[in-house]
């Protein structure tokens, strides 16, 4: 059992509307003056990326760009991206610009410009990353990922059809720069997606099985719920399941997107410290498996998940009902509990995301390999308030079928 925990973040966290025009001197506190940028085409042709390059070349940087990072980007590309900046300049700092998938590709770039080697070097369990990275400004784009102040890093496993992922303190960034002004041009099916993901870290992360309950020992990145995390969860889901149906109907509206990239930042904090659970353990191979994007997925899985859970966290889920605007007078503590699942159902119907995974490509046959890769991300599983087996998983993922 566990007696002690702690909290980590990223170094510094710059927030509010025209916070970008603070990247120069930001750039001056870390001493950079060569740049590389990460971002993808989407932020290209959004005119976002202009923005930022002429901050930087109004104050005089050299800055190189690679701008075709791919959603859920395989470890490939990753290695193109280190190949391509290493042929280049000396890079003082990476910056990763946009939603999750670039600030991903940025921190793996940063790693190995720092520690060089392959990717694959650095999976397989937490705290495998020799010291500090190069000097990374994460500036999100979307309102979901938390990537601005995690500690972890996804990428596709092509070969395996699996997400794998980097877990170590040092990938967290030097700087988050969050300017909601950014997220106004943010597609209406994206805002959806990013935002039930955000939705995702904050609920299991205020769920997740207490750290005095956890039994790993010694240093693990994912401890559990804990009382920092608690607070910051519940301040996530209090404002995402205010703002998102909003966000997505009304983009433009700057305070809605303000409100929801707090949300995200919140659920950042706390679940890179208590951790994710079972609907991101299950989202991981069926993320290998269809093309939906990682928040969908991990969205779609919520509420059976929580359902699942609703006995091992009652009040915690009576919580979450509540902040929904559910009346739990006259109702049982299970019954108060079930219906935070019902709720988180009806929201991903009103923000049109699928909420059966026969609509995203899945089938019968495919869920004894999901339910068996999923029990094996160990770091996601000790988390789960409920434990689950095989038969558990099988049948939820039939349930969600």
């Amino acid at each position: 059992m566990r007696h002690t925990w702690e909290f980590f973040s990223t170094g510094r966290i710059v927030f509010g509307n025209g916070s970008i025009r603070k990247l120069d001197s930001i750039l001056q506190s870390l001493k950079a003056r060569n740049i590389l940028l990460i971002t993808d085409p989407g932020i290209k042709q959004a005119g976002i990326m202009d923005i930022v390059l002429s901050l930087l070349n109004q104050s005089g940087y050299h800055v190189i760009v690679y701008d075709q990072v791919v959603p859920e980007p395989p470890i490939e590309s990753a290695l193109e991206c280190y190949e391509y900046a290493k042929s280049q300049m000396l890079t003082d700092a990476v910056i990763g610009l946009g939603g999750g998938s670039s600030m991903d590709m940025a921190k793996i770039v940063a790693l190995l410009l720092a520690h060089s080697g392959h990717p694959l070097d650095y999976f397989g369990g937490e705290n495998q990353v020799p010291g500090p990275i190069a000097p990374l400004i994460a500036i999100p784009t979307t309102a979901g990922t938390g990537s601005e102040v995690t500690s972890v890093a996804v990428l596709t496993d092509v070969e395996n059809n699996l997400k794998v992922g980097i877990s170590d303190n040092f990938l967290r960034p030097a700087v988050a720069l969050l300017d909601p002004e950014l997220t106004l041009k943010l597609p209406a099916y994206v805002t959806a997606c990013s935002g039930i993901d955000a939705l995702s870290h904050a609920i299991e992360a205020y769920t997740a099985k207490p750290y005095r309950c956890i039994q790993e020992e010694g240093n693990i990145l994912f401890q559990g719920s804990i009382p920092i995390s608690d607070v910051l969860s519940l301040k996530a889901i209090q404002l995402i399941a205010k703002n998102l149906k909003p966000a997505v109907q009304q983009g433009n509206n700057v305070d809605v997107r303000s409100n929801m990239l707090l949300g995200s930042l919140f659920a950042g904090m706390a679940f890179s410290n208590a951790g994710t659970a079972a609907a991101h353990a299950l989202a991981y191979p069926i993320g290998g498996l269809v093309k939906s994007p990682h928040g969908e997925v991990t969205g779609l899985l919520l509420p059976y998940v929580m359902e699942f859970n609703a006995s091992a966290e009652m009040n915690k889920f009576k919580q979450i009902a509540k902040i929904f605007d559910v009346n739990t007078d006259g109702l049982s503590d299970k019954e108060a509990a079930l219906a935070a699942s019902t709720a988180v159902l009806k929201l991903l119907e009103e923000i049109g995301l699928p909420s059966r995974l026969s609509q995203i490509g899945i089938h019968e046959k495919d869920i004894p390999e999901i339910a068996e890769k999923a029990l094996k991300i160990e770091r996601l599983i000790r988390n789960n308030p409920r434990v689950p087996t095989q038969r558990d998983f099988e049948d939820l993922l039939r349930r969600a079928l």
